[in-house]
């Protein structure tokens, strides 16, 4: 039987998603043997011991219709149950699941390498959603019911939880879950993927070590967060960074990092702080760079003064599905945050603040890509002007075969001098040599 234990624990044993039942008079008597305060204290290799030990004194009562295998399946969805996030458990240790969707008891999509595919994992009814996104939500400290429907969250790993509930969901409580990835990519590992070029992966890096203030634009789940946490990887050490983010996702590896994130109010209608209050906060905390994690309102002026003001080499995402829409969106924010500011102001503001947008996207085939490097630089009657200076083209689309190459163009002598201060000059020039780029394809 130890041997068994140890190698369900190992994962040799299948975590069949079909849920088994137990009556009401074993699950008490199981709870009996198994007291969920003690559980709770136990490493899960010992909970498992002691959940096998329960299920088979229950079963020798003949209170459990089940074989062995199924005792050690059962076993694995109590314990899920007990310490973990009951039948989606399985989903959230598999490495290749990036979202976990619940769209109510009997429908759980996951996605895998992009692509979203429907899941035979099902809970046992909608009172059971639901108590599986309140033991998410409770313990981050937040609830959920029909007086709080809409709630943030964020599980032990750093997964991001988002749970909508009844009387907002018509259907049942859905759950949806944003994991945390098991291991921090790099911008070599994008690379690798076809997301960017070898000569763009560089070109960021030096953008990010010569503190060019950076906004990355993209659509839900086109890796906006992901490219982020790469680019962080090119700040020095010796620099005090803040980040700022709704739900925190960012890890950052750098020993003087100091993580803000923002908090609800209350069920009593107290205690909520804003993305702007943080900002305005972290601006007296003597940071050497900010990192907001997503632009959505009137915080976006605070950001766009403290790149003004000594805090270059700042990095900002928002939702647009282009550059120019990027810019757009932000202007309208800046408007928000300061009303009685004309256009030509915010034009020149977000030109003197911003050097370049990074634009990704999620295409057909399930791949992120950065699809363009565009440097801001300068206005022109009452737009502001931007050219790329790299741009991923569509070549052939077949069926969820995309092809297409990455294109480089000239940089401007303005980021060509900032890029001097740092001796990165000519590196940064060497990064847009077509040839170069060939050869680092190859």
């Amino acid at each position: 039987m130890f041997g068994q234990i140890s190698a369900m624990n190992q994962g040799a044993v299948s975590r069949n998603s079909e849920l088994l039942a137990i009556s009401d008079a074993a699950r008490e008597a199981f709870y009996e043997l198994v007291e969920p305060s003690v559980a709770a204290t136990l490493s899960k290799p010992a909970l498992i011991l002691r959940v096998t030990s329960a299920l088979n004194d229950i079963a020798g009562r003949k209170m459990l219709p089940y074989n062995s295998s199924e005792i050690d399946r059962l076993c694995l969805q109590l314990v899920d149950e007990m310490i973990g996030i009951g039948p989606i458990q399985p989903l959230l240790d598999d490495p290749s699941v990036s979202d976990i969707l619940v769209n109510g008891a009997s429908t759980v999509y996951v996605e895998r390498y992009g692509k979203l595919e429907l899941t035979d994992v099902t809970f046992r009814d909608q009172q059971h959603v639901l108590n599986v996104a309140q033991r998410i939500v409770n313990a981050v400290g937040r609830r959920v019911d029909e007086s709080t429907p809409m709630v943030d969250a964020r599980l032990a790993d750093g997964s991001r939880v988002n749970v909508i509930a009844p009387p907002l969901a018509l259907h049942g409580t859905c759950i949806s879950i944003r994991k945390f990835p098991a291991s921090k990519l790099l911008l070599s590992t994008l690379v690798n993927s076809g997301s960017v070029s070898a000569g763009m992966a560089q070109f960021l890096a030096l953008a990010t070590q010569c503190r060019f203030n950076i906004l990355v634009s993209g659509g839900t789940g086109s890796g906006k967060t992901t490219l982020l946490n790469a680019l962080s990887k090119h700040i020095s050490d010796d620099e005090r960074i803040l980040t700022i983010e709704d739900a925190a996702e960012l890890s950052l590896d750098q020993p003087h990092w100091v993580a803000l994130e923002t908090r609800n109010e209350s069920s009593e209608g107290r205690g909520e702080v804003t993305v702007r209050a943080l900002v305005k906060n972290a601006l007296r905390m003597r940071p050497d760079r900010i990192i907001l994690g997503e632009v959505r309102g009137s915080e976006a002026f605070d950001m766009l003064q403290a790149m003004n003001t000594g805090h270059d080499g700042s990095l900002c995402t928002l939702h647009a599905n282009n550059p120019e829409d990027a810019l757009l969106r932000l202007s309208n924010m800046l408007q928000m945050g300061a009303e009685k500011i004309s256009e030509n102001i915010i034009r020149s503001q977000i030109v003197s603040a911003i050097d370049l947008v990074v634009q990704l996207e999620r295409m057909r085939d399930g791949k992120r890509r950065i699809t363009a490097i565009s440097e801001i630089v300068g206005i022109e009657g009452e737009q502001i002007k931007m050219r790329p200076i790299f741009k991923f083209t569509l070549t052939q689309a077949r069926g969820t075969q995309i092809d297409g190459n990455f294109s480089s163009f000239a940089v401007s002598e303005s980021l060509i001098e900032k890029a001097a201060h740092f001796g990165q000059h000519l590196a940064i020039q060497a990064c847009l040599n077509p040839s170069e780029l060939e050869r680092e394809g190859s």
